[in-house]
């Protein structure tokens, strides 16, 4: 038996997934992901040992994390067509018990780029990195921070099929008020472009690495993520109630939401020190 994928299929999966709820970056993403996997076997392939090739493909070009994330896309995929026997495991990942310092975003660099945001009169890139990072939410959300939502003081946002509630600083929605007079925004989002359309990602993510150069700050760290990390992080180190966090980032498992509370390296080398285990030192 051979298998074949044809462009018809993928026409029919981009429906399901519209069916689900998937969100636009996830269908976007499991698409590209099944066709990737089509470029490499030309669309037809014999059977399960074709994906076992694909699988090692992806462990020599992609780190495990993202190797695993292109597997789950095909799973998902072959789930839909009917083709069980052709799913394949993930790698195995022995998780790290703390963030590695040169990925996480310090509270001093993000105080760095925004003050960056104001010398160079960058004014709606202030207020979507202040957005983000005193929120939480995820970038796909920010069509949901509307003039509404400001005078509210809270926003429903609507992601992955569910809904819930998001509270904005009152200090936030004074300065989204203010931001919204200035560019003449009587309602709906705030973050738009000049014609009306909510913003792409993909600007917003060029405009923060813009940032980097005279801010100081390691272009690595600077993405719309890793502000979302910053606000887990500070709020766990305030409440210490990982439930509740799991609540306010809209995840399903705590076991997501644990990603996110890594303390750094840094904070457990300090930790470390102040046990003072250390009796003799010769």
């Amino acid at each position: 038996m051979s298998y074949e994928i044809m462009p018809e299929h993928l026409s029919a999966y981009l429906v399901q997934l519209r069916d689900e709820e998937k969100s636009p970056h996830t269908i976007e993403k499991y698409l590209r992901d099944v066709k990737s996997f089509c470029s490499f076997t030309g669309g037809l392939f014999p059977g399960k040992e074709t994906v076992l090739s694909w699988k090692k493909h992806l462990s020599g070009n992609y780190r495990p994390r993202s190797a695993n994330s292109m597997l789950a896309s095909l799973n998902h995929f072959f789930s839909w067509m009917g083709w069980e026997e052709l799913r394949v495991r993930a790698f195995r990942i022995q998780e790290e018990i703390y963030e590695k310092e040169e990925k996480e975003l310090t509270r001093k660099e993000y105080e760095r780029l925004l003050r960056e945001t104001r010398r160079r009169k960058k004014r709606r890139m202030e207020m979507i990195l202040q957005t983000l990072g005193s929120t939480g939410i995820r970038i796909s959300e920010l069509p949901f921070i509307t003039v509404q939502a400001a005078k509210k003081g809270r926003a429903e946002v609507r992601c992955k099929g569910k809904q819930r509630q998001v509270y904005l600083p009152a200090a936030l929605c004074r300065a989204l008020r203010r931001y919204g007079k200035e560019r003449r925004i009587a309602s709906g989002p705030l973050f738009v472009t000049k014609s009306g359309k909510p913003l792409d990602r993909s600007n917003i993510w060029r405009e923060m690495k813009k940032l980097c150069r005279h801010s100081g700050v390691n272009p690595k760290k600077v993405f719309p993520h890793n502000l979302r990390h910053l606000f887990a992080r500070v709020f766990y180190q305030m409440e210490k109630d990982i439930v509740k966090l799991a609540d306010i980032l809209g995840h399903s498992s705590i076991n997501t939401t644990r990603i996110y509370t890594k303390e750094s390296g840094r904070e457990h080398r300090r930790m470390i020190e102040q046990m003072r285990l250390i009796v003799y030192t010769t």
